[in-house]
C-alpha cells in the first residue's frame, strides 16, 4: 500500500486530521477563518489546496508563550494581556508556517499563503474550537499544537479543503 502521510485541515468540519499510512492517528477540533475559505491577500480568509509547513517555530517554549511577528516576546499569555490588547488575534506556544504548492492558487502574486502569513498556531485556551473565528490561520488548542508539531516535520504537506 503506498505510504499516505499529510495532514488534512477540513473548514466544513473545523476539524485537523493526521494521517500516517492511510490512516488518521490525530484528530482535534480547530477554528479556520470566520470569513471562510479564499486566498486573496488581505482577504482574511483560510487559503485552499495542497501547502507544506515551511517552518516550525516554537520548539521548547513555554505553553501559552506569545509571538508576534513569529518572534517569541518573552510573555506568557494571561488574563492581564489580554486585557491590555482586547482586539489582538493571539498567536500562542507554536507556529507551523504554510507555503502553497499550487502555483496561481496559492503560490506566487496576490495568493502566496506563505507571503500572506498564514499558520497553524495555538491560542487562548478559552477560544472556541470547532468554528470559524481567526483572520485566516487554522487556530488550534495549545495542548493540541504541542502535539501536532511533534508529530510533524519540515515539509509536511497540508490539504486544506472545503468538505
Amino acid at each position: 500500500m503506498e505510504k499516505i502521510d499529510y495532514i488534512e485541515i477540513n473548514i466544513a468540519e473545523q476539524r485537523l486530521r493526521l494521517w500516517r499510512n492511510a490512516a488518521i492517528v490525530f484528530d482535534v477540533a480547530v477554528s479556520t477563518a470566520a470569513k471562510g475559505a479564499g486566498e486573496i491577500r488581505g482577504s482574511n480568509c483560510t487559503p485552499r489546496g495542497w501547502h507544506r509547513i515551511r517552518v516550525k517555530i516554537g520548539n521548547g517554549c513555554a505553553p501559552d508563550t506569545v509571538f508576534v511577528g513569529r518572534r517569541a516576546t518573552g510573555e506568557l499569555y494571561n488574563a492581564a494581556l489580554r486585557r491590555a490588547f482586547p482586539q489582538r488575534d493571539w498567536i500562542l506556544t507554536r507556529i507551523l508556517w504554510l507555503s502553497g504548492l499550487e502555483p496561481n492558487k496559492n503560490r506566487y502574486g496576490e495568493v502566496d499563503t506563505l507571503r500572506r502569513f498564514i499558520y497553524i498556531h495555538g491560542s487562548p485556551d478559552d477560544m472556541e474550537m470547532g468554528k470559524p473565528g481567526s483572520h485566516g490561520c487554522v487556530r488550534m488548542r495549545n495542548a493540541d499544537i504541542i502535539r501536532l508539531y511533534d508529530m510533524v516535520d519540515v515539509g509536511e504537506r497540508v490539504l486544506i479543503k472545503e468538505e
